[in-house]
C-alpha cells in the first residue's frame, strides 16, 4: 500500500503540479508571518525559546490532524495521496528550471537572471545564472522531492508533512541575520535533522545515476566543507555526477560568502540545467523502483503504524 500511495501522489505531482488555487501553502505562510511578527523577540535565550514554541505551534496542529485523518476508514488513503502530493515539488522545480533554460537559449540572460532569483536567496545583481540554477535543482531535489518519499515511507502522511512545514519555516527564518539569527535557530537546526537521512540517500542517488566514482569522491572529499551539512553532499555528489564545478563565492543580502568550490570540471552551462532534471528524474525512477523493491521483500506490509 506504501508504495502504491507514493506512486499515485508522484503521478499526480508529474500531471497536475502543485494547486494553481487555494494552494495550502499560501495559508501556512500568512500564519507563519503572523507568528513571527508576534513572538520574534531580542535575546539568544528568549528568542531561540520563542522559536521553538513558534515551530510547535505551526507544524503539530496540522500534522496531528492529518495523522487523524489518515486513519479514517476510506477517507485515510485520499488523504495520504494528497498529502504527499502537497508535499512533492517536481513539478515545480521543473516549471521554475525549464523557463530560465529557455530564456538562457534565447540569449535573453537579463530574463533568466531575474527567474533565477525567484528560486535561490542570492541578490539577483550579482548571481552566475547557470550555477545558481543548477545549485538549485540538485538541492531542491533533496528538499522538494527525495526528503518527502523518504518520511512518507517512514512515517506515512504526517511524516512528508512535517518535512515540508519545517523546510518552510527554515526557508523564512533559518537565516543568520539580526531578525532570524536567534528566532530561526530551532527552525534550521530541526530542518538539518529531518533533512540529515534524505540528503545523503540522495547524493547516493545522484552518484548512482551520473557519474559514480567522481560524485563519490567529491561528496567524500568536498561535501563537509559546506556550511550547511545536508546541502553540502547533495550539491558535491550533484556535481560530481554532472561533471561540472559549483560553489565559489556568493552574494547574500549584499554580503559575499566564499563558499566551497564543489565538483569537477568546467562551469556550469545553460544545457547543464536540463541535464540536472535528468539526474533529478532518474534518480527518482531509482527511488520508486528501490521502495517497490524493498516493499515486496518485506511482504506488502505497511512501513507506518
Amino acid at each position: 500500500m506504501t508504495a502504491l500511495l507514493l506512486v499515485c501522489a508522484v503521478v499526480l505531482d508529474l500531471w497536475w503540479g502543485e494547486p494553481k488555487r487555494w494552494h495550502p501553502l499560501i495559508g501556512f505562510g500568512r500564519c507563519v508571518a503572523w507568528i513571527e511578527r508576534r513572538l520574534n523577540r531580542r535575546g539568544a535565550l528568549l528568542g531561540r525559546v520563542l522559536g521553538l514554541v513558534a515551530v510547535a505551534l505551526l507544524v503539530l496542529p496540522p500534522v496531528l490532524l492529518c495523522a487523524w485523518m489518515a486513519q479514517l476508514p476510506y477517507l485515510g488513503p485520499a488523504v495520504s495521496v494528497l498529502t504527499l502530493w502537497f508535499a512533492l515539488g517536481l513539478n515545480s522545480l521543473r516549471g521554475h528550471a525549464l523557463p530560465i533554460l529557455a530564456a538562457l537559449q534565447q540569449g535573453d540572460r537579463d530574463e533568466a537572471r531575474r527567474l533565477t532569483a525567484r528560486i535561490c536567496s542570492r541578490d539577483e545583481a550579482w548571481l552566475e545564472i547557470e550555477r545558481s540554477a543548477v545549485e538549485s535543482i540538485l538541492e531542491n531535489g533533496s528538499d522538494a522531492v527525495f526528503g518527502a518519499l523518504f518520511w512518507f515511507c517512514v512515517a506515512g502522511a504526517p511524516g512528508a508533512l512535517a518535512f515540508r512545514l519545517i523546510n518552510t519555516l527554515d526557508a523564512s527564518w533559518g537565516y543568520k541575520s539580526g531578525r532570524f539569527l536567534h528566532f530561526g535557530w530551532a527552525a534550521a537546526r530541526l530542518d538539518d535533522l529531518v533533512g540529515l537521512i534524505p540528503a545523503r540517500l540522495t547524493a547516493l542517488s545522484y552518484a548512482l545515476c551520473g557519474g559514480t566514482r567522481r560524485a563519490l569522491r567529491c561528496w567524500w572529499q568536498q561535501g563537509a566543507a559546506h556550511d550547511s551539512p545536508n546541502a553540502g553532499p547533495v550539491m558535491a555528489s550533484g556535481a560530481g555526477a554532472l561533471g561540472v564545478r559549483l560553489g565559489g563565492p556568493t552574494c547574500y543580502r549584499g554580503v559575499w560568502v566564499d563558499k566551497p568550490y564543489l565538483g569537477e570540471g568546467g562551469a556550469a552551462r545553460a544545457e547543464d540545467l536540463q541535464r540536472a532534471l535528468a539526474l533529478v528524474g532518474r534518480s527518482l525512477i531509482l527511488w520508486l523502483v528501490a521502495i517497490l523493491a524493498l516493499q515486496l521483500i518485506s511482504g506488502g506490509g505497511a512501513w507506518f503504524p
